[in-house]
């Protein structure tokens, strides 16, 4: 962790204090996505066979989940996991179903009749990372709205594991909107969706996060008339925080670890106005650090999180603005109050009982955000998206 005093830092050094640790060299990053996604449309599923087995160390026969593996699938998770995923399915589904818009229909002269209507995007293509962890609520933020949108063609691709087989709780979880799924990950993934192969269909749009490759590959797509249009740049997780001196520092630790866990190149900030709070803050992390499961990660990642000591909530919330957080925690007092000072940002969670992960999981918001930065431009996924 660094502490870092924001108003003595120069410009060079506050741009060095908010770089994000997945972008140091963008370049080597999207020539290696732009191979990957050229051998995919020469050799299509044998290519897609080559670089799984070169990726995730496996080697498939099938590239499509099975019926029988979606039985296997239910049958591996307990009640209280099948349970889980269904609240989440149904606060997601809840807060998505509210989204939708009636056609829009106004007469702008007299005889001139303007109208606005959505129809759903005919061939979606969601992805949901495994890696370390696999996401079976990415699954759900994806395949709910696209379900809810009416699109006609849901496909999914999720790496596989080690023994050939999808994550069951992956499976369970995109049962709430697609049936076709296939065991592929990364750039390829996002490479077959775009372009189709032999057993892949072709998809219109692609959706979904993943790293540095899989948001390389998305862009490049995107920027093809030939490939898929993508839904927004969201790739590793980051967090900020903004905290004065009445804010829980075993909160404040906490919501930064829930971040810092995921990959070795997440990042996490805090943005706070009391000096002691930092010192609280940094001893909580250490000590929280060691019950947490993913150690190893965390052993990396920690070094990204910077703490940085500012004049006044206002500094804080310039300093944020510029970052452009994924995920932006207000755990200060009256937090609603200073909701209009947000301008650029993923997702927002006001007050010291807002944690960042029922966002991730099942509040209802959708978790795939705008991420190094792209919060200025772009909102978190929403129904409007599948439309």
């Amino acid at each position: 962790m660094r502490l870092l005093n924001w108003n003595l830092l120069s410009q060079s050094e506050r741009d060095a204090a908010l770089s994000r640790p997945a972008q140091r060299d963008p370049q080597a990053t999207a020539a290696a996505a732009a191979a990957i996604i050229a051998a995919v449309r020469r050799g299509g599923d044998d290519a897609l066979r080559d670089l799984t087995q070169r990726f995730d160390g496996v080697r498939l026969q099938d590239l499509a989940v099975s019926e029988a593996e979606f039985s296997q699938a239910e049958a591996a998770l307990s009640a209280v996991q099948h349970a889980a995923i269904e609240t989440a399915i149904s606060t997601v589904r809840k807060f998505h179903g509210a989204q939708a818009a009636p056609p829009l229909r106004v007469e702008t002269a007299p005889g001139v009749v303007c109208e606005r209507i959505s129809v759903p995007v005919r061939a979606v293509g969601l992805y949901v990372p495994a890696g370390s962890a696999p996401l079976p609520s990415t699954a759900i933020m994806l395949a709910v709205p696209a379900a809810l949108a009416g699109c006609p063609v849901r496909i999914m691709c999720t790496p596989p594991r080690p023994d050939g087989a999808a994550d069951p709780a992956v499976l369970v979880a995109g049962k709430a909107g697609v049936e076709l799924v296939f065991k592929v990950g990364g750039a390829q993934a996002i490479a077959a969706m775009a372009y189709g192969t032999q057993s892949v269909p072709k998809c219109d749009k692609l959706y979904g996060p993943g790293n540095a490759w899989v948001t390389a590959a998305k862009l490049l797509c995107a920027g093809d008339a030939a490939g898929a249009a993508a839904d927004l740049p969201a790739g590793v997780s980051e967090v900020l925080v903004i905290a004065d001196d009445g804010a829980h520092a075993a909160f404040v630790a906490a919501d930064l670890l829930a971040q810092a866990e995921h990959s070795p190149e997440a990042q996490a900030l805090l943005v706070t106005t009391s000096r002691e709070l930092v010192e609280r803050v940094e001893e909580e992390v250490r000590g929280q650090a060691k019950s947490l499961a993913r150690a190893a990660i965390l052993a990396e990642s920690v070094a990204n999180i910077r703490l940085l000591v500012v004049d006044s909530l206002e500094t804080a919330f310039g300093v944020a603005n510029e970052y452009a957080p994924e995920h932006l925690l207000l755990e200060i007092r009256d937090a609603r109050s200073w909701l209009g000072r947000v301008s650029a940002a993923g997702s927002v969670f006001l007050g010291d009982w807002s944690p960042e992960s029922m966002g991730d999981y099942c509040s209802g918001t959708n978790h795939t955000l705008p991420t190094y930065g792209f919060a200025r431009a772009y909102s978190g996924l929403s129904l409007d998206d599948f439309q």
